[in-house]
């Protein structure tokens, strides 16, 4: 007598569900990882002039940007043959047109007068009722230039120290290469670089974030996706393995009869 191959629907219908789960990750995984490659350039801090916002052995992602896009605020990368024509990462407090200066009575930076609250300024050890600077100064920056300071402002070798040079320290905006992000090493470390508000009031306010915690979900969901269908599989070979079989004599070919007393 004929017998009849079962074909599980269930299980096909589930590795087709599965491969599109594990396709969609993969989409997502290395779609996010071709997207930064795009957007993003990594950067290792060489020095702590940036210290807490970013320390020496931080690596980094920055944003490449046009010069034109820089605000008040942002933590880009520059090279300037005036500042040794090595890559660079400071802080812009002031653009063209401003003048900047420090410090005011209770010690912190003014542009155009206006006093301006730097929270990403920490103590910097020259004395108990410490400045924005350990040493005043005042610059009117020129059209298209920028000026820059570091977090670390006792040990930064930032637009203090070219006051003297033809643009009284600044840079021009063709000089930045890209915007600071978000720092992604170390893990405890890992945080997106925020934009400070002080500046948010002033006059074209302060950049918007880059895509990065978007790039983040994106690789995140894609592994987690790859990884789920993936398992789908042999969860489904083992959930069937440990099911009970028919029982002797159960099967549809038993008469299912009492057997006669004697």
């Amino acid at each position: 007598m004929g017998g009849t191959i079962r074909t599980g629907g269930h299980g096909r219908l589930g590795s087709v569900l599965s491969g599109l789960v594990v396709a969609v990750g993969c989409v997502l995984f290395l779609g996010g990882f071709a997207w930064g490659a795009l957007v993003y350039r990594p950067y290792t801090v060489p020095t702590d002039s940036m210290n807490p916002t970013v320390t020496a052995g931080d690596r980094v992602l920055a944003q490449r940007i046009d010069g034109d896009e820089v605000r008040r605020g942002d933590v880009v990368v520059f090279t300037d043959r005036t500042w040794g024509d090595l890559p660079m990462i400071k802080r812009v407090v002031a653009v063209g047109g401003d003048t900047v200066a420090c410090c005011d009575a209770d010690g912190r930076l003014t542009l155009d007068g206006k006093p301006v609250e730097e929270p990403y300024v920490r103590s910097q050890g020259w004395g108990v009722d410490e400045a924005a600077s350990p040493s005043t100064f005042s610059a009117t920056v020129p059209e298209g230039h920028l000026f820059l300071l570091g977090d670390q402002r006792a040990a930064s070798q930032d637009s203090r120290v070219h006051l003297q040079d033809p643009g009284r320290g600044s840079v021009p905006r063709s000089a930045v290469s890209a915007r600071l992000d978000a720092v992604v090493w170390p893990w405890d470390g890992a945080a997106v670089v925020d934009r400070p508000r002080a500046f948010a009031g002033l006059p074209g306010g302060v950049s918007k974030p880059g895509p990065v915690r978007e790039l983040g979900w994106a690789v995140v969901a894609g592994a987690a996706l790859i990884l789920g269908g993936a398992a789908y599989g042999p969860l489904a070979r083992l959930g069937s393995r440990s099911r009970p079989g028919p029982r002797p004599g159960s099967g549809s070919g038993s008469s299912g009869g009492a057997a006669p007393r004697g």
